[in-house]
């Protein structure tokens, strides 16, 4: 590891060692890895990278230049070699002799495939030109929080050129302009007028560096964004400045309970278009931001850089709660706000739409700030809720940076003014510049925008729903939870064996990604314990939409005979337990106000009586009305339905060894004493599956597949209702 001097925020992380064994792609792949690895650098899935390799054309033998460009959609940090396009470097230059100019910059995107080199499907972004036209073999654009302060300053131009100075730089300074063909003829022209231009300031947007080599170019860029935060903190050390004209309110102290507490309505309230996820922070920078005097407008204000309104939308939504009252009244105070912020939003579109922009989309904010109590983020999965969260604290250190920059200086200058738009159309606030609402619309409405979100897989049955899987640490809620995670739900797993809950939420974590997965303990007999696991449930995911039950009990003893205490415990968990663990989800629910379901698990035996099994089986019928009873009360909005399997022997924890073995010398099949567990297992299930019609043993991924149907949008027609999954069982047919 290498330590470049004069670095004082960010690190060299070149390893001369790894760099030298790769070829010009990996080492492209190498340095964008790098300079991903680190937020300050550049946000999640924001920026570009590019490199411009001599390569043989296996069409002609020749060797030609090739521009290695990150893909559409790519993020630098995790990206692979397969993850960049690949266009002929002279063919993408030949372009600009058709170049039609800003009006019709759109259908040069058109053009790029006939480009491609070596038949590579990834699809070219709209910065390739960016890129192209640049005269420089290695180039870097990245939105870094110190380069946006900067572009993002009413007096960011003089600073810039005092930033030169200081640190002898030659940078040079572009108006705003969307990304796309222009703005690549922009680059162009500004870096042939600038004499040693070593990079380029993008008004409102962000930054552009490069070198003559991979490793140049990544010390060129570290550097110059480590120098831009030392630059700004200089600034920001004056004793007289304070962030956001200085603190109004105080964070409270019970702000993560009040979060919790307000999540799932907030969730609801935000979700009456389509279902989000929700995330949740009270990091440092949170809290002085909504704490402050200066909060609510510069929230209004909206956001800069492109890459952090396309998840953030044009602004956030901030809530008036002074933190010194009741958070009972915060609820109120989000319808309040959230009635305004939907006419703002379907004002924003009215304002700008043209007879050929895509349709409306959801008016619901992504970002709700409240003060007191922090941040809440929403996405279609966690992953999504806690980036664009990230990229309003991106924001954050924007407005704070520029507001450093600013300090003790009143300006009215508008150096991002230019030809996409006049001084007049940008707002400006404690010299923060945000992005006119016209160009937001033109880049979140954009058709080439659109094109992107229609690239994107389609979502999947389950996709956007939290599930609370209760006795998921075997059996069937094992498979209930694997199935979920494979339909693309948000996972909870609940077992009070703890181990067996985070195995498999460690395995359904394989399948749906970590932050899609959690785990937590539970007792069904307890409310507390109950409640503990839904708070759990709502602090990961932000709310709940599937409770689903698996746990039960079937009492036994090595003589038969049930005792007093056992028929209580038996009908106190098989019954009772759902009872308590509905009706505390139920409150869940009811704050939503959104569509849930709830599946419950009886069993064939709720209808057949049966000698030895009296406890379980009155347990069981109960169950059964009491899904029924649960229906009707917690309709329309929650439906609730259950399965009624036959014995499932495979998996399940009611059916330890000792059970089997009696189970085996009760029906007098022959089995081996030193068999193991499983062995014993299956043939007792051969046995059972002989009563049956199909002479099927009940599989607990049966029982999964049947309680996933009634749980999703499939079955969005039937509650009240059990699903028998016996194979056949004559006997449990309903008379």
């Amino acid at each position: 590891m290498v330590t470049t001097s004069g670095l004082r925020f960010l690190e060299d992380r070149w390893d001369d060692a790894v760099a030298s064994k790769l070829d010009e792609p990996e080492l492209l792949r190498y340095r964008s890895n790098l300079l991903g690895s680190d937020l300050r650098i550049t946000n999640f899935g924001g920026g570009n990278t590019s490199s411009k390799i001599d390569q043989v054309d296996s069409l002609d033998g020749q060797t030609k230049k090739i521009l290695w460009v990150k893909g559409s959609g790519g993020d630098l940090g995790s990206i692979k070699r397969s993850g960049f396009a690949t266009l002929y470097l002279d063919k993408l230059l030949a372009l600009e002799k058709i170049y039609k100019g800003v009006d019709l910059e759109d259908e040069m995107v058109e053009m790029y495939p006939l480009c491609t080199f070596g038949n590579n499907p990834v699809a070219a972004s709209i910065d390739t030109s960016l890129h192209g036209y640049l005269p420089f073999p290695h180039v870097d654009h990245l939105h870094p929080d110190w380069g946006i302060a900067l572009a993002a300053s009413a007096n960011g131009k003089v600073k810039m050129e005092k930033f030169n100075k200081e640190f002898g730089h030659k940078l040079a300074w572009l108006p705003w302009q969307r990304p796309g063909f222009e703005l690549g003829m922009m680059l162009k022209k500004i870096v042939a007028e600038t004499p040693r231009c070593d990079g380029v300031v993008l008004g409102g947007h962000g930054l552009f560096t490069w070198g003559s080599t991979q490793r140049e170019s990544y010390l060129n860029t570290i550097t110059i964004i480590d120098q831009l935060g030392q630059f700004i903190e200089r600034h920001g050390s004056a004793v007289e400045y304070k962030p956001f004209s200085g603190q109004k309110t105080k964070a409270r102290d019970d702000r993560a309970e009040i979060a919790a507490a307000i999540m799932p309505y907030l969730r609801g309230a935000v979700s009456r278009r389509q279902r989000w996820i929700g995330s949740y922070s009270d990091a440092p920078q949170v809290l002085n931001f909504v704490n402050s005097e200066s909060a609510e407008k510069l929230a209004h204000l909206g956001t800069s850089c492109p890459d952090h309104f396309i998840r953030t939308k044009i602004r956030p939504m901030f809530i008036k709660w002074n933190p010194t009252g009741d958070p009972a009244e915060i609820k109120e105070l989000i319808e309040t706000a959230l009635e305004m912020y939907r006419a703002e939003y379907a004002e924003y579109y009215a304002t700008h739409a043209l007879k050929d922009s895509p349709a409306i989309r959801d008016a619901s904010p992504t970002v709700v700030l409240v003060p007191g109590v922090g941040m809440f983020s929403f996405g279609k999965n966690k992953t999504e809720a806690r980036i664009t969260g990230e990229f309003y604290i991106n924001a954050i250190g924007v407005m704070q940076g520029a507001g450093v920059l600013g300090a003790g200086v009143t300006c009215t200058d508008i150096p991002q003014a230019g030809p996409a738009a006049s001084a007049d159309q940008f707002s400006m606030y404690e010299n923060y510049v945000a992005l006119p609402p016209s160009e937001a619309f033109r880049i979140e409405y954009w058709k080439l925008e659109e094109a992107k979100i229609r690239r994107q897989p389609p979502e999947k049955e389950l996709s956007r729903r939290i599930a609370l899987i209760v006795g998921g640490g075997s059996g069937i809620g094992r498979e209930v939870a694997l199935l979920a995670a494979e339909r693309g739900a948000h996972v909870m797993v609940a077992d009070r064996d703890v181990q067996g809950a985070e195995a498999v939420a460690e395995e359904a974590s394989a399948i749906a990604g970590k932050e899609a997965v959690g785990w937590t303990s539970i007792d069904i007999r307890d409310r507390k314990a109950i409640k503990d696991a839904l708070d759990a449930t709502v602090k990961q995911f932000g709310g709940m939409d599937i409770l689903i039950n698996t746990a039960a009990l079937f009492p036994s003893s090595p003589d038969g005979i049930i005792t007093d205490a056992q028929w209580a415990l038996t009908l106190e968990v098989n019954v009772t337990a759902n009872y308590l663990l509905t009706d505390e989800a139920s409150r869940i629910f009811k704050e939503q106000g959104i569509d849930g379901s709830v599946v419950l698990t009886s069993s064939a035996n709720a209808v057949v009586a049966k000698r030895g099994s009296e406890a379980y089986d009155v347990s069981k019928a109960a169950l059964s009305h009491l899904v029924r009873e649960l229906a009707v009360s917690l309709a329309p909005k929650v439906r609730v339905n259950g399965i009624s399997p036959a014995t499932v022997v495979k998996g399940s924890t009611m059916f330890p060894r000792d059970r089997v073995i009696a189970s085996l010398k009760k029906y007098n099949l022959p089995f081996d004493e030193q068999g193991s567990d499983d062995d014993l297992r299956n043939e007792l299930a051969k046995f059972y599956a002989t009563r049956t019609l199909t002479h099927q043993p009940i599989d607990p991924k049966d029982c999964a597949q049947a309680i996933m149907f009634l749980a999703g949008p499939l079955a969005r027609c039937t509650t009240g209702h059990l699903i028998p999954v016996d194979g056949g069982l004559t006997e449990a047919y309903l008379r």
